[in-house]
């Protein structure tokens, strides 16, 4: 059968009961719709609800699915990501089961993301408020951002995901819109997906702030000493990069989270 992009073609003949999600974000986001009873099998990396690795069958990584244990599911629906899982992986499963394909890079498509997954698992009225209470705390992030945004010089922050090679988040990713709207700017905004930076290239930027994520690759104190070597004027951060990643349900606690971080930021009127 094919993939399912458009819910409004999807061909569950009612809510969703027996659900696969291969996307962590996603995982999170079915466990805040009280989805408990409904979801019967997660990746390893859906660490979000705690527990649910032990009571839930564990189907393989992201980008390592064991097909068998998901037949043994006899799922009604298998949730997966265009960026997070593997193409060839995906279409294999949608032979067999409805596999809806979602495609998420904006705060505003996460929030239609909720909401679908609410048409399609019967929970529409709690995502609907789940999807506005997120819009309303980025309103709120929004105002205080506002200074900033006036400003005529804007805080360059340069967001690294990864260590050999050095990669950061380029413009068309979710990471980039949620920086974006917390009052910076992202200083590779001029290229696509994540870049890799040579320390060559790293040496001749001057970045504002550099924010080292926690995902996918643990950065900590030891890679701030390495980079300040390249970059001596940045100021740096290690960040919580579930709050600049994770769409869903995960952007309702990443409001006040990223207000710490717009407050206290050099420049800033908080």
């Amino acid at each position: 059968m094919p993939l399912i992009t458009d819910i409004a073609q999807c061909p569950l003949p009612g809510p969703a009961l027996r659900t696969v999600s291969l996307v962590p974000s996603i995982t999170a986001t079915l466990h805040a719709l009280g989805l408990d009873a409904q979801v019967v099998g997660i990746t390893k990396f859906c660490v979000h609800p705690a527990g649910w690795l032990s009571q839930k069958q564990v189907v393989g990584g992201t980008k390592n699915l064991h097909h068998d244990r998901i037949a043994r599911l006899k799922p009604d629906l298998i949730i997966a990501n265009r960026e997070e899982n593997v193409a060839e992986q995906v279409l294999a499963l949608a032979e067999a089961y409805p596999v809806w394909l979602t495609d998420v890079a904006t705060l505003g498509q996460s929030n239609q993301m909720i909401r679908q997954l609410g048409k399609l698992t019967g929970t529409t009225r709690r995502a609907d408020l789940l999807a506005g209470q997120i819009e309303a705390g980025f309103a709120s992030l929004a105002a205080m951002a506002a200074p900033l945004h006036h400003s005529s010089n804007l805080p360059a922050v340069l967001y690294f995901i990864w260590r050999k090679p050095w990669m950061v988040a380029g413009c068309d990713t979710f990471i980039h819109d949620i920086i974006t709207r917390t009052g910076f700017t992202n200083m590779m905004e001029h290229l696509n997906r994540y870049p890799q930076l040579s320390a060559e290239q790293l040496a001749g930027l001057k970045p504002a702030q550099v924010w080292l994520s926690s995902e996918p690759y643990p950065f900590g104190q030891q890679h701030i000493a390495e980079l300040r070597e390249l970059l001596p004027l940045a100021q740096f951060r290690l960040v919580n990069g579930e709050y600049f990643s994770w769409y869903g349900s995960r952007m309702l606690s990443a409001v006040p989270y990223l207000a710490s971080l717009l407050t206290h930021s050099p420049g800033s009127t908080g």
